[in-house]
């Protein structure tokens, strides 16, 4: 592996970090806002499936008992 002095690695990792394009605030915000909805959307689905399959077994579980 090639090694570079420590000047030359702050010379690339400035290059390097002058490449990023950061997101505006809007951006940001609407990103957030999406990551939120999609966590509820997903809550609400496994809780729906959890009860789903808790009813399903406690059905089967009565046959027996």
């Amino acid at each position: 592996m090639a090694r570079t002095n420590p000047v030359q690695f702050i010379q690339q990792v400035r290059s390097e970090v002058a490449k990023v394009v950061w997101p505006n605030r809007r951006e940001v915000m609407l990103t957030t806002v999406m990551v939120f909805i999609m966590a509820t959307i997903t809550a609400i689905f496994f809780a729906l499936v959890d009860l789903g399959i808790r009813s399903g077994l406690q059905g089967v579980l009565s046959l027996f008992g």
